[in-house]
């Protein structure tokens, strides 16, 4: 496999110190950019209700990392499916994609609600979340996954 280089914008600051599968619906954190990002880089953000924020488990261990199947949370009761059919946190690149809430955005900082990501977590991209990219049509999804989320907002 070829390497690509990513580097952070941005850094999660407060909220959760460490991983934990459920209730994150009410979690507040700040984004706070990189000194390379001016205040500018944010211009405009607060305009959306929500954003999309790409970031790296960067707790996890090589020796943790899946790149086969496993059952989603090491439950026997649900199926084998393979890491690109599940959103765990030990995926090959690490990265991880959530939509949450903007509550503010203040000079280089974002205060947001909902983001399952803990303290210290590297940013990799920060996008405004905008409804012609949201899936079109009804989403379909298997009973495990339902389950899986039934506790994690």
């Amino acid at each position: 496999m070829s390497s690509v280089h990513v580097s952070p914008v941005a850094h999660v600051r407060g909220g959760r110190a460490a991983p934990e599968d459920d209730v994150w619906g009410r979690e507040r954190a700040v984004i706070v950019l990189e000194e390379a990002f001016p205040p500018e880089a944010l211009f405009g953000l607060d305009a959306f209700s929500h954003a999309e924020i790409v970031f790296q488990f960067h707790l996890v261990p090589d020796g943790k990392i899946e790149t086969g199947a496993r059952r989603p949370r090491g439950n026997p009761d649900w199926p084998l499916v393979g890491i690109f059919a599940q959103r765990g946190k030990n995926r090959p690149n690490r990265t991880g994609v959530t939509v949450c809430r903007i509550v503010s955005v203040s000079g280089r900082e974002i205060e947001v609600e909902g983001l399952d990501a803990i303290d210290g977590t590297p940013v990799l991209d920060i996008k405004p979340v905008m409804r012609e990219f949201l899936p079109r049509g009804d989403i379909r999804q298997p009973d495990w996954s339902r389950e899986l989320m039934k506790d994690y907002w």
